[in-house]
């Protein structure tokens, strides 16, 4: 099975879907993507219950990237917010990410407590801090399969100029690819795909700050990893919303016209079959 480097070197935009739970993580990984993102938005959600503002902790997150980790065969992205505090932080959260079995860690350069990267009110801590993580991160690795992607959220309130530097100085520390947040035009992420060499991260929300560029436009801009963190948890809370109402209306699904997942396919998902050959070979 290929590393995620190694998919990465290959021509094309790998796209990563954001996964927050076991049966996102399951559902998208049964689809065959090729990588997936464990997006600290949805797991702050769905785990927590919380918006994603810094309140889910280096606890939360990393026993989350190895549940999903260890379910799944695709190559597992995972947001790591901003290390969780300073350099011994950011050293335990690369530490525990690689060894929960992610196959790389987002870090970002917003101040703590972090927000969600297309919302207003995002400050940015100084630059040398963040290179410094970097360089703890870089160093603290014991694979260079594992990979470090730098983020910057500083477009927003101090300009595309400020956030290019700074993914200048990201490279310059070491970072394996680069994630400039929240670019507001496709010239705009034009003019970051003519700037660097190393792969680019393209963050794909709906709703959010930067358009929604289609596969054939990305690769024509050069990048690398596309990410759609909130498609999965938006889909299935509106799915939810639905079906619910419906349910709260009508009193029963009978005659209902819903869009569910086969009982028996699901059970195939999540395990049943391995469980009933395991019953078979140790039937008395």
């Amino acid at each position: 099975m290929q590393s995620l480097k190694q998919r990465l070197a290959r021509e094309g935009v790998l796209i990563a879907p954001g996964v927050f739970d076991l049966i996102s993580a399951l559902v998208a990984d049964d689809v065959g993507f090729e990588a997936l993102y464990m997006t600290g938005y949805g797991v702050a959600a769905s785990h927590l219950g919380l918006p994603d503002a810094g309140l889910a902790s280096y606890s939360d997150m990393v026993s989350r990237v190895g549940r999903i980790a260890g379910a799944v065969q695709a190559p597992l992205i995972a947001d790591g917010d901003t290390g969780y505090g300073g350099l011994l932080n950011v050293q335990q959260t690369v530490r525990g990410y690689e060894a929960a079995g992610a196959a790389a860690i987002q870090l970002e350069d917003q101040e703590f407590p972090k927000k969600c990267g297309h919302v207003t009110g995002r400050r940015v801590i100084p630059l040398e801090d963040m290179t410094a993580k970097l360089r703890v991160a870089v160093e603290t690795r014991s694979s260079a399969d594992f990979l470090i992607i730098a983020r910057t959220d500083a477009r927003t309130a101090h300009g595309l100029d400020e956030a290019l530097r700074r993914a200048d100085a990201f490279a310059q520390a070491g970072a394996d690819l680069l994630f400039i947040e929240s670019p507001e035009s496709p010239e705009e992420m034009r003019v970051i795909s003519e700037r660097f060499d190393l792969p680019l991260v393209a963050n794909m929300v709906e709703g959010g700050r930067t358009p929604l560029l289609s596969k054939a436009e990305l690769e024509a801009l050069g990048y690398k990893l596309a990410l759609f963190p909130g498609t999965g948890f938006l889909a299935a809370a509106a799915a939810l919303r639905d079906c619910y109402g419906l349910l709260k209306q009508r009193g029963s699904t009978v005659g209902a016209d819903l869009n569910l997942y086969a009982f028996e396919d699901f059970g195939r998902l999540m395990g049943f079959d391995e469980v009933y050959a395991f019953e078979r070979r140790h039937a008395r």
